[in-house]
């Protein structure tokens, strides 16, 4: 129970944390009427898109809910169940609303900012991706916490193995309800996404022959609006549901295991301690004037290190004091972390114009598109080998580390422990996924709002940087989901 308060309060920190950044970012200059235009335009765009896929998402978690309430009225389920599923998309819907507003508002922020040079574009940019990242992992572990209170009062009356059992079943079901809205918002966002960028190539690159961000591209703003729909509100639900699918369905098979409230406790401490390191890595992401991609890359990579260094110390602390006879928990922990960090490492070097495969590719396109093509998709599916590798491995040393060949249940515990180990940073590594939109939309309005050639310069790189961050981002997400699904 104490250690529930510890979580109560990292939720709280991370929330205050992503608070602080929205204000931080709003405090910063807009730049000129039109690049204020601009910008208000897109987060119109993104607005109305939200509304129009809300209302959509509302139907469907009404008749859901509708289906399990009638359900536990039956007998079949418990009467939390309803509910549980209810507050697990709602939150997953909050956390993307807010990440996406704070996008769309900082993307002419960070263009002024870039206005200045280039580390002060940097920093807005990634402050707003910060809001994006704690809003997640903060409603993530509220919705734990508050639930976790709830349901330990109401099943108060039951020995303690029975009522461990009954909160960690109904909590299960909030993964469920954070999943459906994941569904909805990172292929729905997806979608528009796509469809929104092909459209205005087609309009700008291949009908007109302009620049892609040419103001007289009139697809340019939907192209804007799909940047924010799919890698902020998308990829936030996405990782949403991968953070609590992870530390619910870990906290159930702790009961499987018999580890008992020690061992429930063990996947929330460790995701509230990945607060605070991520909060503190944050700090470290800086960069100089006229700094290459490789330069840029370091600084955001540096921020990443130093949280899940942070968390390997902090994580050897909790499992010293809750389940001190069971350390080889601690070594699945960090194939967990050190999964994450090296599907990062294997993407940036697969994306970024800094490495080979990505200069072999622009070079093939001298001889033509169909070279691009089948380069591109070779590289693609060779650049998918390493991260399969990595989960695997992973799997396997946090099963039989955790005691698998002697009991499945522990090896099983181990795995989903591994996910919350990847996922105990997501803080800043979904702030750092985040970040490319808003670099990606300011350099659209320095280009729609024909700032000085150095201005786009810097715009450029921050851009090029955040295609990188992106792509990382999105073999993270994968590699959390593997492990999180074997778990569930």
């Amino acid at each position: 129970m104490v250690a529930m308060y510890f979580v109560g309060a990292g939720s709280l920190m991370a929330l205050v944390f992503a608070a602080f950044m929205f204000v931080r970012v709003r405090r910063e200059p807009g730049g000129n009427p039109e690049m204020l235009r601009i910008s208000g335009a897109v987060q119109k765009g993104a607005n109305a898109y939200l509304r129009r896929q809300y209302k959509g998402v509302g139907i469907f978690f009404a008749a859901v809910f509708v289906i399990l309430l009638v359900m536990a009225f039956c007998g079949f389920l418990s009467f939390f169940t309803p509910f549980a599923f209810l507050t697990g998309g709602f939150f997953s819907g909050l956390s993307g609303f807010i990440g996406m507003r704070t996008a769309t508002m900082a993307n002419c922020r960070t263009a002024q900012g870039a206005s200045r040079n280039l580390n002060k574009g940097l920093r807005v940019a990634f402050s707003a991706g910060s809001v994006m990242g704690f809003t997640v992992v903060g409603l993530g572990l509220l919705d734990l916490t508050v639930w976790y209170f709830i349901l330990n009062m109401a099943f108060g009356a039951l020995p303690d193995s029975q009522r461990i059992a009954q909160i960690t079943a109904n909590m299960l079901t909030f993964g469920m309800g954070a999943s459906s809205m994941a569904l909805f918002a990172r292929v729905g966002g997806g979608i528009f996404t796509k469809a929104a960028d092909v459209g205005a190539d087609l309009v700008g690159k291949v009908e007109a022959g302009i620049p892609e961000d040419d103001p007289r591209n009139p697809a340019v703003i939907a192209d804007n609006v799909g940047d924010n729909v799919g890698d902020v509100a998308g990829m936030g639900a996405d990782l949403y549901e991968s953070y609590v699918g992870s530390i619910v369905s870990t906290a159930a098979l702790a009961v499987a295991a018999g580890y008992g409230v020690k061992g429930v406790a063990v996947p929330m401490m460790l995701a509230a301690l990945g607060v605070l390191a991520s909060i503190l890595g944050t700090f470290f992401v800086k960069t100089e004037e006229d700094a290459s991609q490789k330069n840029l890359l370091k600084a955001l990579r540096t921020g990443t290190y130093i949280s899940a260094a942070l968390v390997v110390a902090a994580a050897y602390a909790a499992i010293r004091i809750l389940l001190p006879d069971h350390m080889g928990i601690y070594a699945a922990i960090l194939s967990g972390l050190a999964a994450g960090v090296l599907i990062g490492a294997v993407t940036e070097y697969y994306t970024s114009d800094t490495y080979n495969p990505t200069r072999k590719l622009a070079a093939s396109s001298r001889t033509g598109g169909a070279t691009v093509i089948i380069s591109g998709l070779s590289l693609g599916m060779l650049s998918t080998v390493a991260p399969v590798v990595i989960v695997g491995v992973s799997v396997l040393i946090s099963y039989y580390c955790s005691g698998g060949s002697a009991d499945f249940n522990a090896g099983l515990y181990g795995v989903g422990v591994s996910a919350v180990g990847m996922l105990s940073t997501l803080g800043i590594t979904l702030a750092t996924d985040a970040y490319g939109p808003v670099a990606d939309n300011a350099g659209g309005i320095a280009e729609m709002t024909h700032m000085p050639e150095e201005v786009r310069q810097r715009t450029d790189a921050l851009d090029s940087l955040g295609n990188t961050t992106a792509a990382t981002g999105k073999g993270f997400a994968i590699g959390s989901a593997a492990l999180t699904a074997l778990a569930l």
